[in-house]
């Protein structure tokens, strides 16, 4: 309930404040309220509401510019000023004050929401406009007051009505306005957690190339080639949205043999795949799995290392596993940085549409990802 209160304050309040308002400008004698015209009551209150309730709802915006407020100031002194004289005035319905008040809304509105106004502001006026034209053949040139009084509700209801309208469409270019906000912010996390692949591979290749190099291996060429598509994928294909799966099996092919190159230990990696043509992935989603498992596995024990990996693909879904033994003396893997950051991209990237699990057995420590693919 407080919840509630909280996300709909603006509203609340701006709906007690527009029945006292009704209550002291009805007492005071400044407005008339016919009994018998049920729909126009409920569409002018309808219309103050949300007016009253905007202005509540932009109240931190116009507390920081001043300008506005003495705008509105003076719109409402006008608005009391031209209420006072119509009420006093022996000419029903006046144009004038009907214009007047026209001026008033409009200009009303453009000060608490100008984008909006400026975005719609030919359909706005173009409305009124046509309203207006309407109330002024019916008061003036209809020929006869009768005529005017019967079409009356109707005429009114063109001013009133497209109100609860454009406030609708406010409401849904508030909402594709907050939506572009929250892609931006998932836009640059993604973006942050993927410059986070560990850099330090690339140095320890560069430092493992130098020692080739000095001993004139013939290694050497093929680390350059291998570590320049494992540089040249990570930058320019690791910023696209998705991948070819094949492209992403490539770049893991490459990291494990530069890695290799590394160790001078007795290490099994296995690497088995299975996949659809022309399946897509989100880019170096799995290679933080095996970066866990080579840095928290391999690296921590002297001997009997293994990594084992599986990737695997149908119509339905992808399914990662890898597996490797570690060190129980060492930190679990588990409390990898690595993880966390996988866990983050899945739940941006698929939301409710991965599955990622986690066990450790026997020090080994295994790894499942099932990702679902769209229908």
């Amino acid at each position: 309930m407080l919840a509630f209160v909280k996300k709909y304050k603006a509203f609340i309040i701006g709906l007690i404040v527009t029945r006292i308002l009704v209550f002291i400008l009805t007492k005071a004698g400044i407005i008339l309220i016919d009994k018998d015209e049920i729909l126009t009551n409920v569409l002018a209150f309808l219309f103050y509401w949300i007016l009253i309730s905007i202005f509540i709802y932009r109240l931190p915006f116009i507390r920081k510019h001043i300008k506005t407020v003495y705008k509105i100031i003076s719109l409402i002194v006008i608005l009391v000023v031209v209420m006072i004289l119509d009420s006093n005035s022996n000419t029903p319905d006046n144009p004038i004050v009907v214009l007047f008040l026209l001026v008033f809304y409009l200009s009303f509105a453009y000060v608490l929401i100008p984008q909006f106004f400026k975005k719609y502001k030919w359909i706005i006026l173009g409305v009124y406009v046509i309203a207006f034209g309407v109330f002024l053949y019916f008061r003036l040139f209809s020929g006869n007051f009768e005529i005017y009084q019967q079409q009356k509700t109707e005429i009114i209801l063109l001013f009133i009505f497209p109100i609860p309208l454009f406030f609708c469409l406010w409401i849904y270019e508030q909402w594709k306005w907050v939506k572009g906000l929250q892609a931006e912010k998932t836009k640059a996390e993604l973006s942050l957690l993927k410059t986070q692949v560990n850099p330090h591979f690339f140095f320890n290749t560069l430092n493992n190339l130098y020692a080739l190099t000095i001993k004139n291996s013939k290694q050497a060429p093929e680390v350059i080639l291998k570590l320049s598509d494992m540089m040249r994928y990570t930058i320019y294909e690791g910023k696209k949205d998705i991948v070819s799966l094949e492209e992403e099996i490539d770049y893991l092919k490459n990291y494990i043999e530069l890695h290799k190159i590394r160790y001078q230990k007795s290490v099994t990696i296995e690497f088995e795949y299975t996949t659809v043509k022309n399946d897509t992935v989100a880019p170096l989603l799995f290679i933080i799995l095996l970066e866990n498992a080579l840095k928290h596995g391999v690296e921590s024990l002297t001997e009997n290392a293994f990594v084992k990996m599986n990737l695997s693909s149908n119509d339905k879904e992808i399914h990662f596993t890898i597996e490797n033994n570690f060190d129980p003396k060492e930190v679990s893997p588990e409390k990898g940085i690595g993880l966390e950051n996988l866990k983050h991209r899945l739940s941006l990237i698929y939301p409710k549409r991965h599955k990622l699990s986690i066990k450790e057995e026997e020090n080994v420590f295994t790894v499942n990802l099932k990702i679902t693919k769209n229908d």
